[in-house]
């Protein structure tokens, strides 16, 4: 029997009763359904004093998806993260449903599920892989914490503490020193998220490529850099306060002037289930406005 999948909102109204109505609307055209929340693929926080890593890239995979064909995500854009941390690793495609706000993951909208659930059940879709991360926190060679990533990894100074400093080895290149509140490293999907509003520019989803962006840099030769994506990037803190990493704008842990953050392309893809052929500018135009025309300003009228 063929098998679909549900991640949803649960703290969303409209997400729970989307996914009982999916379920039931699916089961009833003989497919087996397994349904989880998004809950499962929140990252979690590791503190100084509790420095372990909170659970492994594998092991948020959610019970009963082993075999499951398609995915649907029911939510906003931070389900939507969620739900590939726990569906990357084993390869699931997901349709992205927007019941949130931006929606700039999310590939349509509630109001137009019956069309699209009769698209997915008839194989009629396009699969687009977009690349991750893998992130880990160590110290000498302890990791401590571990998570996919899709957009960004973070990593800045606490509140109320002074400018940063940090070392940065990409691949072997030579390292170098950034003074600033601190750095983004981020995918192509990324590039339109943090690292758009720290200056640095946007990358169209298929160039193989990730992104360094310094946060309010101390030195104007301090831009944003743009590098392969088979570069592994290592960032040791020159500094002596404890830092704040934070991945997907979700959860991550202290850094210590001890530890060190590398980060690298991940073996697993976020696989996103199109309907029709990706567009991106039509993305960018509809969600941040991105290419529209100037409106002309009215002609000046002489006064008789």
């Amino acid at each position: 029997m063929a098998k679909a999948g549900i991640i949803y909102n649960d703290t969303k109204p409209v997400a729970c009763r989307v996914a009982n109505e999916l379920r039931d609307k699916i089961a009833a055209r003989g497919w087996e359904v397994s349904t989880c929340t998004g809950w499962g693929g929140i990252l979690g926080y590791s503190f100084p004093e509790r420095p372990v890593c909170h659970a492994r890239i594998e092991q948020l995979t959610p019970p009963g998806f082993e075999d499951v064909s398609f995915g649907i995500v029911l939510g906003g854009d931070g389900t939507v993260l969620a739900a590939f941390r726990q569906v990357a690793p084993l390869g699931i495609p997901l349709l992205a449903v927007n019941t949130g706000h931006m929606g700039f993951l999310t590939e349509t909208y509630v109001n137009q599920l019956p069309q699209a659930i009769e698209q997915l059940l008839a194989g009629d879709y396009q699969i687009e892989e977009r690349s991750m991360l893998t992130v880990q926190v160590l110290r000498e060679e302890t990791l401590l914490w571990e998570a996919l990533c899709l957009n960004e990894m973070v990593l800045h100074r606490e509140p109320l503490t002074s400018m940063c400093h940090f070392e940065i080895e990409v691949g072997s290149h030579a390292a170098v020193d950034i003074a600033a509140d601190g750095v983004i490293i981020s995918t192509p999907t990324g590039s339109t998220a943090y690292s758009l509003s720290a200056g640095g520019p946007v990358v169209t989803p298929d160039v193989p490529v990730l992104q360094l962006a310094p946060i309010c840099p101390h030195s104007l030769a301090s831009r944003a850099l743009v590098f392969s994506d088979t570069e592994k990037v290592r960032i040791f803190p020159a500094t002596p306060n404890q830092m704040v990493m934070v991945v997907d704008g979700n959860g991550g842990c202290y850094v210590l002037p001890d530890d060190r953050v590398e980060i690298e392309r991940s073996p697993y893809s976020a696989r996103f289930i199109r309907l029709q052929a990706p567009e991106f500018f039509r993305i960018l135009r509809e969600k941040l406005g991105w290419g529209l025309p100037h409106i002309a300003k009215p002609t000046s009228v002489e006064l008789p």
